[in-house]
């Protein structure tokens, strides 16, 4: 389970190039508050002693996640946007600010082939522009989830000052199972991290078992950091990692 080669990490997807473009800006290296300390593997960002690269599972999809990205979002470790990249391969990620917009954003957000969707609560929403379920795409066209990756008071700002999405249908989502993310507090159980609202999102559009590896793939990651964060060994046999495998050989 130890990376022993630089080159046994997966090529960078949309996060990790996204991260790696925030770090070239940053003016002092970015210090994880508490986190696991020592030398991290670039493909998973976890301590080479619990990489987990070799466990990452590709799973291709019709649907695709549009990740925008609170300024340090990327930066951090306990991020799950970079899980939903690790098992979408139509992953894309773009840096938010409410003073420019990335031009490769809005020439996506424009491309024919996606019939795009903002994942947001619709309680924050003009009535007519919230939908309950994804309906198939028409002809030629595929469903893009669009996932605001930020805290809570973050996120809401980014809807406000957003326009380029103003005129896109919302989705809202209302899951009845409570959330399971344990690599960040949230005050209410019913927030969801984002790779959990991406397996929620997946399921509706009908890719169940993109939906049900990606939930797998957090439940190993949150097993994996907090084994390192502890200093103790993960449990490859444990029950987290046997649903991985029963759904990579699936």
């Amino acid at each position: 389970m130890r990376l022993t080669q630089p080159e046994l990490a997966p090529a960078p997807h949309a996060v990790s190039r996204l991260r790696t473009a925030r770090l070239a800006r940053s003016a002092k290296p970015f210090l994880a508050r508490g986190g696991i300390k020592g030398e991290r593997c670039p493909g998973c960002r976890l301590v080479l002693s619990h990489c987990l690269c070799g466990l990452r599972s590709v799973v291709p999809t019709h649907a695709g996640v549009c990740l925008l990205m609170a300024d340090i979002e990327p930066l951090k470790p306990s991020n799950t946007g970079w899980l939903i990249a690790d098992v979408v391969p139509d992953t894309f990620a773009f840096g938010w600010a409410r003073t420019e917009v990335d031009p490769a954003l809005l020439a996506l957000l424009a491309d024919p082939q996606w019939q795009a969707f903002v994942v947001f609560p619709g309680d924050f929403v003009e009535p007519e522009r919230v939908v309950r379920t994804v309906q198939t795409p028409d002809v030629g066209k595929r469903v893009l989830f669009i996932l605001l990756d930020a805290t809570w008071p973050e996120a809401r700002k980014m809807f406000r000052k957003s326009p380029y999405l103003d005129k896109l249908p919302v989705l809202s989502l209302h899951p009845e199972q409570i959330s399971n993310y344990k690599l960040r507090r949230s005050r209410r159980d019913d927030h969801f991290c984002t790779s959990e609202v991406a397996s929620l999102c997946l399921d509706l559009a009908g890719e169940t078992h993109a939906a049900h590896t990606l939930q797998a793939w957090l439940e190993v990651y949150t097993h994996h950091y907090l084994q390192s964060k502890h200093q103790l060994p993960p449990d490859l046999e444990g029950a987290a990692h046997s649903q991985l495998r029963g759904l990579t050989l699936a």
